[in-house]
């Protein structure tokens, strides 16, 4: 299959960015008490981040309705308060829930980029209502596949609505993010969505054409104090479920009981190792609900909280076709029966060990073992990868991987095949500082038993993006026998 696109469109006005933003956060021994009321002190005291700048509708203007940005911290502890100026107290809210849509609510994020990199952050935001989302931010924040609201960590916000502004207060325990020990700066940078204007504004300014959560714009956050090491804590979550029937119509009873868990462990101050046995994964929160009247699947996001972690170490290999996508984590605990229908496969155990080795490597580590389901021709599996990633220059990377997938047992339905699957691979991720230019080339080859002449998968693509001019140029080859069973 060949794919080739060539696209030439008019953005907006020509756009400089500016020397970086800085903002001193303070450092305090004081408890604050977060009710969205700026009524503390230390907040007096505290630098201010303002003079925002419009991102839309005209993003070299300053904003219409300013906002202001304060950071202290103590020992275990970051803090944020915000002041929003608003036209009244009409604010736009779609959802209370939790992980709300950023662009359908009135609402105000703070990127942390805490390893400097300008490839992963963290995002934290909150409405004007007091409703909170978190967000890990992957692949520099300049493609929408980018961001997953799955990932939950413990943090509080609060907010208070005044006539003609809201203000929000938030801690951020340490414990909830990772960063390099001892840093005494990271890169941030808020922005926000106010609704009833339709205005869109940011701290540090961006070009239209850059997606408005891009980490290649971003200021400075320096700390008064080097911080301390990064402290993720464990965790542990067991289960227990029991399970007792009685039909007295066909004099048939049944008791079962099933025990599993997941354990989250921290390695240093940049890896994170997971851990499941026997999991049932009924604390995830269920998928939309989604009416597919085309032929081909739908990617659902992964909710699983053992998947989430540094997830695009696993999943941004490739592109974003079906055909070329060499692993996709919501494959595993999936299978075809016997009529070719996807069904739950049980999980039995898994292992995965993935984040920062240092500022310029990183690494992932995964195995999964499927258990085996004779009744409807299902082998027992290990779905395993092995992934290295290493920083080139200021943003981009280049990336190796290893995906396998093995049956075990002797099981006479299966075909020959049908014993492995493995796909191996290289990746370069092109992303200039300024996200000017920007790109995608890698090589691909499946490897199947007596079937490993060919089965090559490539990109090469290019983007130029300069604020006047886009220029996309896309050459994706498929091959018909390639092959990636995850």
């Amino acid at each position: 299959m060949l794919r080739t696109a060539l696209f030439l469109l008019l953005a907006t006005p020509l756009f400089a960015q500016q020397s970086p933003r800085s903002l001193t956060a303070k450092y305090t021994e004081d408890f604050l008490n977060i009710d969205g009321i700026l009524d503390e002190p230390i907040w007096q005291e505290a630098e201010v981040a303002g003079d925002f700048h419009q991102y839309f509708p005209n993003d070299t203007a300053r904003a219409e309705y300013g906002s202001e940005v304060r950071i202290v911290y103590s020992a275990t502890t970051l803090y944020v308060a915000v002041r929003a100026e608003a036209p009244d107290e009409n604010y736009v809210v779609a959802s209370l829930r939790r992980d709300f849509s950023g662009v359908a609510n009135d609402n105000f994020t703070i990127l942390f980029d805490t390893f400097r990199d300008g490839t992963n952050a963290f995002a934290f935001g909150v409405t004007p209502y007091g409703v909170q989302r978190e967000i890990l931010v992957s692949q520099g924040g300049a493609v929408r596949e980018g961001f997953d609201p799955s990932w939950d960590v413990r943090w509080t916000a609060e907010s208070k609505i005044y006539a003609d502004h809201y203000t929000l207060e938030m801690a951020i325990p340490f414990t909830s993010l990772k960063f390099p020990d001892g840093a005494t700066t990271w890169r941030f940078r808020p922005y926000r969505w106010n609704m009833q204007t339709n205005e869109q504004s940011t701290w540090v300014p961006l070009p239209q054409t850059q997606l408005l959560a891009n980490l290649a714009f971003m200021g400075e956050l320096r700390f008064e104090q080097p911080l301390g090491k990064s402290r993720t804590p464990a965790a542990i979550i067991p289960y227990v479920n029991a399970l007792a029937q009685q039909d007295f119509v066909n004099d048939f009873s049944d008791e079962k009981i099933t025990f599993g868990g997941d354990a989250k462990l921290a390695v240093g101050s940049g890896l994170n190792l997971d851990l499941t046995g026997n999991p049932d994964f009924s604390n995830v929160e269920v998928d939309a609900i989604i009416t597919n009247l085309t032929r081909f699947e739908i990617a659902l996001p992964e909710r699983r909280q053992f998947f989430i972690d540094n997830s695009d170490l696993f999943n941004s290999f490739g592109n974003y076709f079906r055909e070329a996508r060499p692993f996709f984590s919501r494959r595993i605990g999936l299978a075809r029966d016997t009529s070719g229908n996807l069904i739950q496969n049980n999980i039995l155990a898994g292992a995965r060990l993935s984040g920062k080795l240092n500022d310029d490597w990183r690494i992932g580590v995964l195995s999964v073992q499927t258990a085996a389901d004779r009744d409807n021709e299902i082998a027992g599996n290990n779905n395993a990868m092995f992934a290295l990633q290493r920083r080139v220059g200021v943003r981009s990377n280049v990336g190796a991987f290893l995906v396998n997938r093995q049956a075990f047992g002797d099981f006479d339905f299966l075909a020959g095949n049908d014993r492995y699957n493995r796909v191996v691979g290289v990746d370069y991720n092109l992303a200039s500082a300024d996200n000017a230019w920007s790109g995608r080339f890698y090589v691909h080859k499946s490897l199947e038993r007596d079937d490993n002449a060919g089965n090559y998968s490539a990109q090469a693509l290019i983007n130029y993006n300069r604020n006047d001019w886009v220029l996309i140029s896309d050459l994706t080859y498929v091959d018909a026998d390639f092959r990636a069973d995850l």
